[in-house]
């Protein structure tokens, strides 16, 4: 995999090489060390464990039908329930790195999600994120940062390199019909497949439509770790083709019709080519 930088201080940009983009377009995925300083990284902890505690304590599904208390606990939208990591989620670094893997002039933030992975945690089943997403377009990525060192005991990610460029494979909501459906097509496909241990502060970014899973948590620690979902900007809304892409408009396209633009009060412009950060 092409090295990365140091991390870059904030309000600086992080510099992607051409190899690196490469890798991201050919694989649907990449590792990339150091996107955030650890210092910075553990000034988050304590913000999001109280964002964690005070949602989970009022049971808010947050617009879900699924439930994911077998696999982590879950908080959404973070940005808008605490300053700090409001501010760190829209970050205009983080989205450049975004628009440059997926090659878009401008993104937007569809949301962020706190995953929270508790010891005993099973494994995440095979799946795709964009199942869920009434996008249409191929245009979206999540970037996915450990707060804590993760080795794969805690919790890892396993993606299925080259598994983006297929759509989607099957027509299935995360459970263990997904996984095993799943399963069968990265055999099928002699899809090769990676999971690496993180430090705090590294950052995987991944399409859409790679197909993605996680071990289970053996550990005796919390893998903790937040992500955030870009798109495209300028991509249109879709007919929501399932319940769960209906959950989605309502919850995360407030005020988007489909046919329209994906774009409302919650999808601020995080990156536009040009900008200075």
């Amino acid at each position: 995999m092409p090295s990365s930088p140091g991390p870059p201080a904030p309000g600086t940009r992080y510099a992607l090489s051409s190899e690196q983009i490469a890798y991201y377009r050919a694989r649907g995925h990449i590792l990339l060390r150091s996107v955030v300083a650890r210092d910075e990284v553990e000034g988050l902890l304590g913000p999001l464990d109280r964002v964690i505690d005070t949602v989970s304590a009022r049971n808010d599904a947050q617009g879900r039908i699924d439930d994911y208390s077998s696999l982590f606990r879950q908080v959404t939208n973070v940005w808008r329930l605490d300053p700090a990591l409001g501010e760190f989620v829209c970050r205009e670094r983080f989205a450049r790195i975004a628009a440059e893997l997926m090659g878009a002039r401008g993104v937007r933030l569809y949301h962020d999600q706190a995953l929270y992975k508790p010891p005993g945690g099973k494994p995440t089943p095979w799946h795709q994120d964009q199942f869920y997403w009434p996008l249409d377009t191929p245009q979206t990525v999540t970037m996915w940062i450990p707060l804590v060192d993760l080795k794969r005991e805690m919790g890892t990610m396993i993606f299925a390199s080259g598994s983006h460029t297929g759509g989607m494979l099957v027509d299935t909501s995360i459970s263990d019909a997904s996984n095993r459906a799943l399963e069968r097509v990265v055999h099928d496909r002699k899809w090769e497949t990676a999971s690496d241990d993180l430090n705090a502060g590294d950052a995987t970014f991944h399409a859409g439509w790679t197909v993605h899973s996680a071990h289970p948590n053996t550990s005796g620690g919390m893998r903790k770790v937040l992500t955030v979902i870009y798109f495209a900007d300028g991509a249109r809304v879709l007919e929501p083709g399932n319940e769960f892409r209906r959950a989605d408009l309502e919850a995360f396209l407030t005020g988007c019709k489909p046919g329209g633009p994906a774009g409302g009060s919650l999808n601020p412009i995080l990156y536009k080519r040009g900008s200075p950060g």
